[in-house]
């Protein structure tokens, strides 16, 4: 599975590579309103949104900063993928990504367009709840009385 930022260019820009090749997961990036970011390229190739502006991220000063762009919302994506995998290692790449699709918010107009792709991403649900387990139960057996005698020792 490849999953890439759909590119920074501007709305009308050329599709971005590799996120435009067939087979790859093209992520683009929406704001905490959910609005697209200003300087994402759109196009035919975009499958799905996620968080990409002001994100917190490390920088090379050894603190943080807030970042924005395609590209910081590809781990949200990756990391769903990623769970989708987990739970079922043995996913053709193809059901992956429709898995992927059909657990989205629709933004946009409605169904796919070439904006938010088919929308942002949901990871609720992206995998089975994990049943209640069993209560565990344990049994002992209460030993006699230990021995045990009285030890002395020096301290110099």
């Amino acid at each position: 599975m490849i999953v890439a930022a759909a590119g920074n260019n501007g709305p009308g820009a050329e599709p971005s590579y590799p996120a435009a090749y067939p087979g790859v997961i093209a992520v683009t990036a929406v704001d905490q309103e959910l609005n697209v970011y200003r300087r994402a390229t759109q196009g035919g190739y975009v499958d799905l949104a996620a968080p990409g502006v002001n994100i917190w991220t490390a920088s090379s000063k050894g603190s943080g900063t807030l970042k924005s762009g395609t590209s910081y919302a590809v781990p949200f994506v990756s990391a769903a993928t990623s769970l989708l995998l987990a739970s079922n290692p043995t996913l053709d790449p193809k059901v992956v990504q429709s898995g992927l699709e059909a657990r989205t918010r629709d933004l946009g107009k409605p169904g796919w367009d070439p904006t938010y792709g088919f929308g942002l991403i949901q990871v609720a649900g992206l995998c089975p709840q994990p049943t209640k387990p069993a209560p565990v139960t344990a049994s002992y057996e209460q030993p006699a009385a230990l021995p045990f005698a009285a030890q002395t020792s020096e301290v110099p």
